[in-house]
């Protein structure tokens, strides 16, 4: 319970650091900055996830397919894995705070896709740099049955 709430909050506080940017400097500054956020951010998770959990390096797709529900993210998003057989992972987002929120908002979708281009490889290759990342669909790619997902493959 405690660590949804921490989940929450940490998205939450993202999300108004991002707001605040957006409002000062446009949209295009806070997706920017957003991104070389995450840039640094995604590494430093994927190993204290590995550190915490005992996953080790270069443990290929089944080291991902452990570490991606221990995100922050997904204890505030719902979420789902599927494995297309043993070299390759999809990874959906089904319902996204943020997205969810900008709504409430009347605001429009955050066009997440650089962004997320960047959370999802970075994270991905500090766990095994062989994996290569795809996206599949993310805004501002219209969402049909989850917000954004994600191909991961073993070179």
């Amino acid at each position: 319970m405690l660590l949804d709430v921490y989940a929450k909050n940490w998205l939450a506080h993202d999300g108004c650091w991002f707001l605040a940017i957006e409002e000062k400097f446009g949209l295009e500054t806070a997706i920017e900055l957003d991104a070389a956020a995450w840039e640094r951010f995604s590494p430093i998770e994927a190993k204290r996830i590995m550190a915490a959990f005992n996953i080790p390096a270069n443990n290929g797709l089944k080291a991902l397919a452990k570490a991606l529900p221990l995100r922050l993210a997904a204890g505030a998003n719902t979420a789902k894995l599927e494995w297309q057989g043993p070299d390759k992972i999809i990874y959906s987002v089904v319902e996204c705070r943020v997205q969810k929120a900008r709504r409430l908002k009347k605001l429009p979708d955050f066009p997440c896709k650089k962004v997320g281009l960047i959370e999802y490889e970075k994270f991905a290759q500090t766990i095994d740099p062989r994996i290569q990342t795809k996206c599949l669909r993310c805004p501002p790619d219209p969402a049909a049955g989850s917000y954004c997902q994600w191909e991961f493959k073993l070179k």
